[in-house]
């Protein structure tokens, strides 16, 4: 089984793909993390951000491993656990600009496909292209989204219990640039795939979404069988 679930930034995708994952024994695959993983090769090697060619290179020659459960998921790269460096604001900054070179993309879409296909159950990914591209005939693909001001909200606070020095106002800043960069890149843009089941979450709590996900998978199932 594969769960493609997409949205933009802070509309709850990782915590809920974290809890779908548990709930169904399956593996969970945060591609965010590996594109923030790359962006920290990048800052360790001191590559420019607008060198294209050393950026793909850089993709390339990286070893990004997820290990451990949906609840205590550890990024290794290149042998070394990056698991707290890749949530800082430098790296999430470094890495929104990162995703949108189609050479890191199609390293880190192919390393994707690969995990996904050899989970033994299957998988929970979540991003912003998984059901338009990485796996477009995915079992079950969710796009949840929320206004720019839940989401900065949800991200704020996060980041304050993180102990990150940050103001809502930034965040708010950061969502709508990460957004803009998001739909308006011309490789693996962030769209709604045309089979997705799309579920605000402005107005709704964790439970409540997990709740609509977790009926769709089973009804949808039920009926199959």
């Amino acid at each position: 089984m594969i769960i493609a679930i997409d949205g933009p930034s802070g509309a709850g995708k990782s915590t809920l793909g974290k809890m779908l994952a548990k709930q169904l024994g399956l593996l969970y695959l945060d591609t965010g993390a590996m594109y923030r993983a790359v962006a920290v090769c990048a800052l360790q090697n001191g590559t420019s951000f607008e060198d294209v060619k050393g950026l793909t290179k850089t993709a390339e020659d990286s070893k990004i491993e997820l290990v451990g459960e949906p609840d205590s998921l550890h990024v290794v790269l290149n042998g070394a656990d990056v698991t707290v460096q890749i949530r800082t604001l430098e790296v999430a900054q470094a890495a929104s600009i990162v995703s949108t070179i189609s050479g890191v993309r199609r390293v880190m879409v192919d390393h994707q496909r690969e995990i996904g296909l050899s989970a033994p159950n299957g998988c929970v990914l979540e991003g912003r292209d998984i059901g338009s591209v990485v796996f477009p005939n995915a079992d079950f693909k969710f796009f949840l989204t929320a206004k720019p001001e839940a989401r900065a909200r949800r991200r704020f606070e996060e980041d304050k219990a993180k102990g990150l020095i940050t103001t809502y106002e930034d965040t708010l800043q950061q969502i709508n640039q990460r957004d803009q960069r998001d739909v308006s890149r011309t490789d693996s843009p962030l769209v709604i795939a045309d089979d997705a089941i799309v579920i605000d979450t402005s107005e709704l709590d964790l439970t409540e979404v997990f709740d609509q996900m977790l009926a769709a998978i089973k009804s949808r199932n039920a009926a199959a069988s």
